[in-house]
């Protein structure tokens, strides 16, 4: 068998489950009124390389460590203008993918918001192990052009139909969504835990002017691609849907849920990253000053 036959026969799609199998247990706790703030790593030394990530360990760039410092200096002031639609007070926990590229970014949000000028008080930060990010197997350190050239049918299809290939060895998206859901059905549960249950008779619509709420919320620090899984889970949405979804580096999300109801309040934000954006576009203006470049 050659190489590609081999990694077509290793990317086969497992059966589906059976139709008459129990329904999974609810996912969001009944009138969960309650926050979550999805906001994902910082640039790792992989992504400068152009190598697949998955879950190798990679720490952040740089550039990746001055993007997370600035994703951190935002959630610790969240109600700075322009305020993110988060609720009064500290978050009650940072959960994080174990993966040192996030790891590293969730540290640098607990220590921004223990600060004097923030919510001067520690937030328990901890590791969740459904948290990681899909596995990628073979692929996994390896350069995107390698890949191309040796997978270039299997990643053709993993682009256009993922659920029908993946990279050999790796994790299919419906076993990621399977890992996946009870650690977010226990960080759901923590925060029904700390907030009064709610209820969908009122005001639905944006834009009203409505006080500030005091209910539990919580950061998930993680990737962009369990980012798509848990956003197509908490919606009740085809996992084939996989790539309707994207995260940029250090980019926030924010769910809200109302009496149990999930709602989208922001996504992909990333105005924080502005000022990281001028001063390269500074450097490179200033270089070409020097050098006598057009």
């Amino acid at each position: 068998m050659d190489d590609q036959a081999r990694q077509r026969a290793l990317s086969t799609p497992r059966d589906t489950p059976r139709e008459s199998a129990p329904a999974p247990e609810p996912l969001v706790p009944a009138g969960l009124d309650a926050t979550l703030v999805l906001a994902r790593h910082g640039e790792s030394e992989f992504i400068v390389e152009g190598r697949f990530q998955g879950q190798a360990e990679t720490p952040l760039s740089a550039i990746g460590l001055g993007q997370a410092e600035r994703l951190a200096e935002r959630l610790a002031r969240p109600h700075a203008s322009p305020s993110l639609p988060v609720p009064a007070g500290p978050p009650l926990e940072i959960v994080h993918s174990p993966l040192i590229r996030t790891a590293q970014t969730a540290e640098l949000i607990g220590r921004a918001m223990a600060d004097e000028g923030a919510f001067a008080r520690p937030i328990t930060t901890r590791p969740e192990a459904g948290l990681l990010e899909i596995g990628q197997g073979e692929w996994e350190g390896l350069h995107r052009a390698e890949i191309e050239r040796r997978w270039g049918d299997v990643l053709a299809t993993w682009r256009r139909r993922p659920l029908e290939a993946w990279a050999p060895g790796g994790e299919a998206i419906p076993d990621v969504a399977a890992r996946l859901r009870p650690a977010l059905a226990g960080i759901l549960s923590r925060l029904a835990e700390q907030g009064v249950p709610g209820s969908l008779d009122r005001p639905q619509v944006a834009g009203y002017l409505e006080p500030q709420t005091t209910q539990p919320w919580t950061v998930i620090v993680g990737h962009d691609g369990i980012f798509k899984v848990l956003l197509l889970t908490l919606f009740d949405l085809p996992l084939e849907r996989f790539w309707m979804w994207s995260f940029d580096l250090c980019g926030i999300g924010v769910i809200e849920f109302r009496a149990g109801r999930p709602l989208v309040r922001a996504m992909n934000l990333t105005e924080h990253l502005a000022p990281l954006l001028d001063e390269a576009a500074h450097e490179t203006s200033v270089e070409r000053q020097r050098s006598g470049a057009l």
